[in-house]
């Protein structure tokens, strides 16, 4: 069975969405909505869909099986509000909402109404991610202690979003929700963070790179770095290092989508670079690529085959460690978090 769904939002971002349910079976994306015309006109045609301007009427006419939500955070709360109403699935991009109250609210709708909701964090399901993640639960290393986990730039990301150089909070805001998800997949929920933040571009409005320390259940630690204004050759960007020290052995995810795993008295590596889709191009084909595992994992989540990483639920347990984290940094202490929601 095709799944028939509807895309709201058709931005910057939204053609990675579109492209990659291009490519997948079981999907197809018959209608899209944008508050700009314009833009909703030019997605239909590129895309063979049929244009809205109101999100309302449009799923009130489609009636689709799942919702992708493509817009910024401060819509997504009345627009999943909409689809749990309407559709029979949600897909949110992150970050989930501005406040955690508004999260709450959405997990809490789709679950009134019985709808699956699932947050778009494209960044576990990066192939060099998803390896790391594979090799830790495989056990290879034993139980993860410690891990430092890095992303670190200087990529002109306000070229095709210029909204970011305004965004409040913008460092912990736009990458926070990544890479605390990530730290969550390998080493579990946090029961405290300490963060600092830096204002490093003078074009920007917000700091633009923080360094958080995560306190995890089971005394695991985590450091997570970020910056927008750090200088490579060749450009990091967009990824993701890291290094994660089990009991058993230890895992380098290096430059260059170099997988290395220190474990039984040996070390092995591999390469996990991804392939560029038809439809993508160099950097970003690491982004592309997730996104397509990513909703190639949604189409089964819809399904009822396999759950959903993450849910509406467990991405709240990330919204508050990232609300927690701008806490932190704002008031120069550590924040404890309680994960009873």
């Amino acid at each position: 069975m095709t799944l028939k769904g509807a895309l709201i939002g058709c931005g910057f971002f939204a053609h990675n969405h579109m492209q990659a349910w291009a490519e997948l079976d079981g999907a197809q994306i018959i209608a899209v909505c944008d508050r700009d015309p314009v833009k909703a006109k030019a997605f239909a045609e590129a895309y063979g869909a049929k244009p809205f301007s109101d999100a309302a009427t449009m799923l009130a006419e489609i009636e689709p099986d799942f919702t992708d939500i493509a817009t910024t955070s401060p819509s997504h709360r009345p627009l999943v509000e909409l689809a749990a109403r309407h559709s029979r699935g949600a897909i949110c991009q992150k970050p989930l909402a501005e406040t955690l109250e508004d999260a709450e609210a959405m997990v809490a709708a789709c679950a009134t109404a019985g709808v699956p909701l699932l947050v778009h964090e494209n960044f576990r399901w990066q192939a060099p991610i998803r390896a790391v993640i594979d090799h830790v639960r495989s056990g290879m290393i034993g139980k993860p202690h410690f891990l430092r986990l890095s992303f670190r730039h200087a990529f002109d990301i306000y070229d095709g979003q210029p909204y970011l150089a305004q965004t409040e909070d913008l460092a912990l805001m736009d990458i926070g929700p990544h890479v605390f998800d990530m730290a969550r997949a390998l080493m579990g929920d946090v029961e405290q963070v300490y963060c600092q933040t830096q204002k490093l571009n003078r074009r920007v409005a917000a700091p633009d790179a923080f360094l958080a320390q995560l306190q995890h259940a089971g005394g695991g630690i985590s450091s997570l770095e970020c910056s927008f204004l750090s200088h490579y050759q060749p450009e990091r960007f967009p990824q993701s290092l890291l290094v994660i020290e089990g009991n058993l052995g230890s895992i380098e995810l290096l430059e260059g989508f170099r997988l290395r795993v220190h474990a039984g008295g040996t070390v092995s590596e591999f390469d996990v670079e991804p392939p560029v889709p038809v439809w993508g191009e160099k950097p970003w084909h690491l982004v592309q690529e997730s996104v397509v595992a990513f909703q190639r994992h949604a189409i089964r989540a819809l399904n009822g085959k396999e759950p959903g990483q993450p849910t509406g639920a467990d991405n709240l347990k990330t919204f508050a460690l990232t609300r927690a984290a701008i806490a932190s940094a704002a008031t120069g202490t550590a924040i404890s978090l309680s994960h009873s929601t």
